[in-house]
């Protein structure tokens, strides 16, 4: 029953044009940074500890351009419930799905990596649209069912197979010798039985998922890096694939996961705001 009433309330929300809904967003910046101060002590330290080299002021910069940009991606995710095929690949621009369609051809599966910047649920949307071979977006449950479910059925509206983490190797396996692609979003704080790995991200000993990487080793596809970022206009996006490893058989232990979390690094960097700052990125720490 809750379900059904989630569902409904987004499916409301979701009919209203998207000037309404940025109008929406503007009165949540500022019930969220000044009203509430939603995760602000969260906020500011993940910010301190990732960018020790930039002033106080600084930092405040960013955090603020993040509470202006984090209600744009709430409304722009309920929209997502109704949005239509014509909106999607408007607002999200590819700019070069040869590096995808490449594998494709010659009759590859290819593993995608991407990381929770920009719209990637959007993103979710866009890529479903781009080809007509099956696509996997592998997530981590919410604690919430009924949210859970309410969500998958969202991002699947459009073709994608929402797949838990811990089924990822059996619907791999069932599309074996067939082009498809795996998404990975992999900057997701893992428990300590999913992960024991740790290396440096911005600027902390951070535990990282090397299941990406595990899952390349046993089926030799190769990886890809899906950077959705913002443009200057005001919920639209660009999508710009880039391919970190061609075989992964090259590499030596852990060194994919450090390349695709080094990628994700820079491209925060460049663009701080438009990271999940509110997410506690950095509460498990190395056991003694």
């Amino acid at each position: 029953m809750r379900q059904k009433l989630i569902s409904a309330l987004l499916y409301i929300l979701s009919l209203l044009p998207f000037w309404v809904l940025y109008l929406l967003s503007d009165f949540l910046y500022v019930l969220l940074y000044y009203a509430v101060g939603y995760r602000k002590k969260v906020v500011f330290e993940n910010l301190k500890n990732s960018f020790p080299e930039k002033s106080e002021g600084e930092r405040q910069e960013i955090a603020k351009k993040f509470y202006k940009f984090f209600p744009d991606l709430i409304v722009e995710s309920i929209k997502m419930k109704t949005i239509s095929k014509e909106s999607v690949i408007k607002r999200v621009e590819l700019l070069n799905p040869e590096e995808v369609y490449r594998h494709f051809e010659q009759g590859k599966a290819v593993i995608g990596v991407t990381a929770h910047y920009g719209n990637w649920e959007l993103g979710i949307h866009r890529l479903s649209l781009m080809t007509e071979f099956p696509k996997l977006i592998i997530y981590k449950p919410l604690n919430n069912t009924d949210f859970n479910e309410v969500y998958n059925a969202l991002r699947s509206r459009f073709g994608a197979t929402m797949v838990p983490m811990k089924q990822i190797l059996r619907h791999i396996l069932k599309l074996r010798g067939q082009p498809h692609i795996s998404m990975f979003v992999a900057d997701q704080t893992p428990t300590y039985q999913d992960s024991d790995y740790f290396m440096e991200f911005l600027n902390q000993d951070t535990l990282v998922y090397t299941g990406t990487e595990r899952i390349a080793r046993l089926t030799k596809q190769p990886i890809l890096y899906c950077h959705i970022g913002r443009k200057e206009k005001r919920g639209h996006y660009f999508c710009k694939f880039t391919t970190l490893v061609e075989d992964p058989d090259e590499y030596g232990l852990h060194e994919i996961t450090h390349l695709h979390n080094n990628f994700t690094e820079k491209m925060i960097r460049e663009t701080p705001e438009y990271w999940l700052w509110s997410h506690r990125r950095w509460k498990r720490k190395r056991r003694k």
